[in-house]
């Protein structure tokens, strides 16, 4: 059994950002996923809405929370306050907002959350400039070999261990199960997550009046990760309307039970405004084997598109092509609004995908590669090439983040 506390990507993100930055840290991300952990290990102090006595503190306003944190005290180094599901407190950004503008350089804070840490940005932002916000994934290949933030997106390709290998396709990229390597383990903790984000979450975001009809679309969405996802099918399975199936799944996208990538259009002839792709945020309980590959690269993009553009590196997104003709490739990566690398992903086989070379031509991305989860790693650069090329998966998710 692997050990059970290990060094986290997150962990050296946070010591930079407060070493560079007075800004506060946003930390979102699934549940489960590490988030406390790592930010009680940056920080000096913990306060958490759900426990009783912090929230009193913190509803006896700033103030009350300096004093706790001792910033009149000279200190060696500034103290770091923990924020924990501060986002359960209704006026959680006014209290955040007047904790910085007065305290702001003498503290230093951290706000952990999953889902309305993105949700509210939609709207009026009144801390605009006063956080950066660290969207935060589970292990990956990338960060089991490394921990230390890229300053460019493409790193050197490194060699992961077989069990370390073994274990992210078994039990996923969660740390407890990642970490714990237990089968019986893993099945029992997918199913007590899956029970959590229905009978928990879910109520703490939104009002459903449907769960039953709710969970049976999280049932037929867990079947289907990396397939299109066609709203008047799910709405006729489960007998509701269509635009309520599209608000489900908005709130599982939020609630970070699964992701859409959607299609790409710009620089593409004949291409279809299909519907977007579904993709589970955990790929260890999908069956299929080409579905795994495929959520295990997905999940492995989102997490490097995301990272990069929160550290800074360029925007990012993550997208994928289909034209009339049905040619498809099953990713694009899009750098500041330009297509930068198509993946295609296969379990086996060598025979090279045409659409690569198609879609390459089509949209002028610099790289084109087909990744193949059984192909053994080869110690070369995957991004040396410029033409549509076969490389072990490996080997290229060595080299994301």
């Amino acid at each position: 059994m692997a050990s059970s506390a290990r060094i986290r990507l997150y962990d050296t993100i946070l010591k930079e950002h407060f070493a560079r930055n007075r800004q506060m840290a946003f930390v979102s991300g699934p549940r489960q996923v590490g988030k406390t952990t790592t930010c009680r290990l940056e920080g000096t102090d913990y306060l958490n809405w759900d426990n009783a006595d912090d929230r009193r503190l913190i509803l006896r306003g700033p103030a009350s929370v300096a004093e706790r944190l001792g910033i009149e005290h000279l200190r060696k180094e500034l103290p770091v306050a923990v924020f924990d599901e501060l986002h359960k407190y209704p006026k959680w950004k006014s209290f955040l907002k007047g904790f910085f503008d007065v305290y702001g350089e003498r503290a230093r804070l951290i706000v952990t959350g999953s889902s309305r840490l993105d949700v509210f940005r939609r709207g009026g932002d009144s801390l605009m400039g006063r956080y950066f916000l660290y969207r935060m994934h589970p292990f990956s290949v990338a960060e089991c070999l490394r921990v230390t933030a890229p300053s460019s997106p493409v790193q050197k390709p490194s060699l992961l261990p077989d069990a370390e290998w073994d274990a992210l396709w078994e039990h996923g990229g969660f740390p407890e199960p990642f970490l714990r390597r237990e089968s019986s383990f893993t099945v029992r903790w997918r199913g007590l997550r899956h029970d959590q984000l229905m009978k928990e979450d879910v109520r703490e975001v939104a009002q459903v009046q449907d769960l039953g009809s709710l969970e049976h679309l999280s049932l037929l969405l867990a079947e289907r990760s990396s397939q299109q996802l066609v709203f008047s099918n799910l709405a006729q399975e489960i007998g509701v309307a269509t635009d309520t199936v599209r608000r489900w799944v908005d709130l599982l996208e939020r609630l970070h039970f699964g992701f859409r990538v959607r299609p790409w259009f710009a620089n593409v002839t004949k291409a279809l405004r299909k519907e977007p792709k579904w993709f589970l945020r955990d790929w260890s309980g999908i069956d299929d084997p080409g579905a795994r590959a495929e959520t295990l690269m997905a999940c492995h993009l989102l997490k490097a598109v995301e990272g990069w553009t929160d550290l800074g590196l360029g925007r990012f997104e993550l997208r994928y092509l289909r034209d009339k003709l049905k040619r498809e490739v099953d990713f694009l990566v899009v750098r500041d609004r330009k297509p930068w690398l198509l993946v295609e992903v296969k379990t086996n086989g060598s025979a090279l995908s045409e659409s690569l070379g198609y879609f390459q031509k089509a949209t002028k991305a610099p790289y084109a590669l087909q990744a193949v989860i059984e192909r053994p790693y080869v110690e070369a650069d995957c991004f040396s090439r410029s033409d549509p090329t076969i490389v072990p998966a490996r080997t290229m998710l060595s080299q994301l983040l």
